[in-house]
């Protein structure tokens, strides 16, 4: 059975209704279920295209943050071959909220970065929930520099509610290690492509997601803070998530909209978590495409194009 989020209901009810039946035909053969299962499991794909045709911002949050969805690790060992994680920022220590190396896509070796948030309570912990403190950042830096010298192209995934907040990570310059990130990104002059997976959450999500080519899940979510953070400031009531993340324009459709990323990736019917093998399949054909157009491209001209898209966002002509 499904872990379903609230506003799924009428699709937990009717998938309830279709396992009952189900088991109650393994239990009693005599019993024939099978036209009544196919009638229910037709209504519960409607309902499904329904729910999922007209979901609000606050909902499309709630399945960026589905625990099932696949996070990096899961991209990276379907679209990767040969992926070598590195570790430490050869400053003070390692951080794995951010996992970053080298790997090979379609054969091709590439620079391979990302967060990760976990999957269960002790890789959550172990990943600090996808929330990277300032030496996952200078890591981050450190392989963009190695992917720059070796003329490789790189490929981010994000998926953050944002960079750790703590005291420690503040102290060690959270804020200067984001700006270096976002900077370096800026300068490299191979091709970045950055896809939005889950959460794009503040700072800590545009220090890896500065790229010639940026897309997004469509369910994911991309904003300058999240809406419970927006809600407590503006309301000073995290309860008003709900209005805030519709004001805040954080959907793939507005934010393609407003021109600040390039393109949406279609997630199945359902959402990313329903089939996982799908929604990565997907990803990987859209970073494809992404790096045969940009590899075309030498170092001055993605360097003045990568500059001209960030400065065009926000303008109005």
């Amino acid at each position: 059975m499904h872990n379903y989020l609230d506003f799924e209901k009428p699709l937990s009810d009717l998938e309830g209704k279709i396992h009952e039946l189900k088991k109650l035909g393994e239990e009693d053969e005599s019993v024939d279920t099978h036209e009544e299962i196919a009638r229910l499991e037709a209504r519960a794909r409607d309902a499904m295209a329904d729910i999922y045709a007209k979901l609000t911002p606050w909902q499309k949050t709630q399945v960026a943050r589905h625990a099932a969805r696949p996070h990096f690790l899961d991209y990276a060992r379907e679209l990767f071959t040969e992926f070598t994680p590195l570790a430490g920022d050869r400053n003070f220590g390692e951080d794995e909220a951010i996992q970053a190396g080298f790997a090979r896509f379609e054969g091709a070796p590439i620079a391979l970065i990302g967060q990760e948030k976990g999957h269960d309570t002790k890789s959550r912990i172990r990943h600090n929930f996808g929330s990277a403190k300032p030496e996952g950042y200078r890591k981050a830096i450190r392989i963009m520099e190695m992917a720059n010298r070796f003329h490789l192209p790189i490929v981010t995934l994000i998926d953050t509610a944002g960079a750790y907040p703590g005291v420690g990570a503040e102290e060690r310059g959270q804020a200067e290690a984001i700006a270096r990130s976002t900077e370096m990104c800026l300068k490299v002059k191979v091709p970045i492509v950055s896809v939005i997976i889950g959460e794009g959450g503040s700072g800590g999500a545009i220090a890896i997601a500065t790229g010639d080519r940026v897309y997004m899940l469509e369910h994911a979510i991309y904003s300058v803070i999240s809406p419970e953070g927006a809600a407590s400031i503006l309301w000073r009531d995290s309860a008003k998530a709900k209005e805030a993340a519709t004001s805040m324009k954080i959907t793939a459709d507005d934010l393609k909209g407003l021109g600040i990323i390039d393109g949406i990736i279609k997630e199945p019917v359902g959402g990313a978590h329903r089939d996982a093998a799908a929604a990565i399949a997907q990803t990987g054909k859209t970073i494809a495409k992404a790096l045969a157009d940009l590899t075309t491209k030498d170092g001055p001209t993605l360097l003045k194009e990568r500059r001209e898209k960030y400065l065009a966002i926000g303008r109005h002509h």
